[in-house]
């Protein structure tokens, strides 16, 4: 398609700190390059619900200058929003008032949704973008690569705490993440040693445990994770050991919300998101319940989730979410599209957009988690790459 230098710019799915970093380093390179970038406004659904009559409308487009984007590395979310809206799958009962009945006879449906692909390009189009680049995890970056399919020039830029996008072995948002945990858990031990209870915590990690796994590496936590069904007799037996040899008398115990044990999974509710995930109840307070019925001990249940993506980001998040964006940027002045920035062995690189059909990547159980402990592997490490594991 022809080139009219303007580039979009957009961040999906749940909001992670670095995301502002990402944004402004695009505006920044992009104006030295001499192109213009548009923010699509909640993600997806900016692309969807835009009045094609009236594209640069406030609600889902603006245009970005190094004026308006001068400060925003300096706190977290995005200033450009968020949504899960998913072009592909869009329901009746979220359809945008701007659409015709003529248009949506013409697009393909499956039961109650449907493919906004050719309004998504409308679109597009109609804002004068001649690239996309899309910030976003799994689920935002699926869609991405969809569109990409459909003949448009997309760059991804993978971002989630959960670090679970498939080739990369870093998402923006881990490491603050990470360190944000910490300082909650290192806080909180003090409560624990007080009343001298079994500490839970929860932490984001529906489908992989990254996020779970090194928390309680840089707290010497036990940590159960999804990607391995733990023994609940072994667990309890490990948490009282830790409390009886501890001077304070407490233990810690990290789990990911989708962690499960052999005779229970926890439960969904809820209705499913335009992904098709449904919420999980909280596996700390089922664990909680548990441990207190088979022990007599009291427990505390830290939900960790939401504090961990809130706020500024941390020096490497910053640096990997400024380094992403020049990288981005790098492709796209040479003509580059249908590609992920990322990294891979430790070294920033180029990787295929993620392939939904694939899922998420997941914590490699038999070098990373020790399985009769409920702890990470620490040792073996040299060669590895920073990350742990390579993508």
């Amino acid at each position: 398609m022809k080139d009219s230098g303007k580039i979009g710019i957009l961040t999906g799915g749940g909001d992670v700190p670095g995301l502002n970093s990402v944004i402004k380093s695009v505006v920044y390179r992009a104006s030295e390059m001499g192109r213009s970038v548009v923010g699509i406004r909640k993600g997806w659904e900016g692309l969807t619900n835009l009045d094609a009559t009236q594209p640069m409308d406030s609600r889902y487009a603006r245009l970005l200058t190094r004026e308006n984007t001068r400060a925003i590395d300096r706190s977290g979310g995005t200033v450009l929003h968020t949504s899960r809206t998913n072009p592909a799958r869009m329901r009746k009962s979220v359809l945008p008032a701007t659409i015709t009945q003529a248009e949506l006879d013409s697009l393909a449906r499956d039961d109650d949704t449907f493919d906004f692909t050719p309004i998504v390009l409308r679109n597009l189009e109609k804002l004068g973008i001649s690239c996309l680049v899309v910030i976003g995890g799994d689920d935002t970056l699926g869609y991405a690569a969809k569109l990409y399919a459909a003949g448009f020039p997309v760059i991804a830029i993978p971002k989630t705490m959960d670090n679970d996008v498939r080739g990369t072995e870093y998402c923006v948002g881990f490491s603050t993440a990470i360190t944000r945990a910490k300082e909650l858990v290192t806080r909180q031990r003090t409560t624990l040693g007080s009343h001298e209870r079994i500490g839970i915590f929860r932490i984001f990690g529906r489908d992989a445990g990254f996020t779970a796994l090194y928390t309680a590496y840089v707290t010497s936590a036990r940590c159960v994770i999804p990607e391995f069904a733990f023994d609940l007799d072994l667990l309890l037996g490990l948490l009282m050991e830790d409390k009886r040899n501890n001077p304070s008398n407490y233990a810690l115990l990290i789990a990911s919300e989708g962690a499960t044990w052999a005779t229970q999974n926890v439960e969904d509710y809820g209705v499913a998101d335009a992904y098709g995930h449904r919420k999980k109840k909280n596996i700390g307070e089922v664990l909680a319940e548990v441990i207190h019925e088979r022990t007599h001990e009291e427990t505390m249940v830290s939900d960790l989730t939401y504090d961990l993506r809130s706020g500024d980001p941390d020096a490497v998040d910053q640096v990997v979410a400024t380094t992403f964006a020049n990288l981005a940027l790098d492709l796209i002045a040479s003509g580059v599209f249908g590609r992920m920035v990322a990294v891979r062995e430790g070294r920033y690189a180029h990787a295929p957009l993620p392939d939904p059909a694939l899922g998420p990547r997941k914590v490699d159980v038999a070098k990373l988690y020790n399985t009769r402990r409920y702890r990470p592997q620490y040792s073996g490490k040299l060669g590895d790459p920073l990350f742990l594991i390579s993508a």
